[in-house]
């Protein structure tokens, strides 16, 4: 099974930027769509971002708004999330995961074990 291991998170001030990434082992990484969810605490899991096999497509949650970008670099096994304008409610842990297809109506994530994702917190 391939392992994804999530960092760059951190402690930031509003409107502030960060860099998440996500590395991934094996040699199936470029087969899937990948993407990003993020978890408040006392909230579900929410949809970040999700980005197709050749990185030509991309979609994001509403509450983006363009402030944040996905990619990858499929010769390193590496998906990111740039984060810009930063608000307090971006507070949560991020998580990566692969996607079985890039269909942003379903997003059906490959892996049910969730890695131990990064901490992005957003101070006032």
């Amino acid at each position: 099974q391939v392992q994804l291991v999530e960092s760059g998170g951190g402690l930031v001030q509003a409107g502030g930027s960060l860099r998440l990434s996500c590395a991934a082992s094996g040699r199936t990484f470029s087969s899937y769509a990948m993407g990003w969810f993020r978890q408040a605490p006392g909230k579900d899991r929410e949809f970040v971002a999700i980005i197709s096999r050749s990185g030509s497509s991309v979609y994001y949650a509403d509450f983006v708004e363009g402030r944040f970008t996905i990619s990858r670099d499929n010769a390193k096994n590496t998906m990111y999330l740039q984060m810009n304008s930063l608000k307090p409610e971006d507070t949560a842990v991020y998580y990566c995961n692969a996607f079985w297809d890039y269909d942003v109506s379903r997003l059906r994530t490959v892996y049910d074990n969730w890695g131990q994702g990064t901490q992005v917190t957003v101070s006032s």
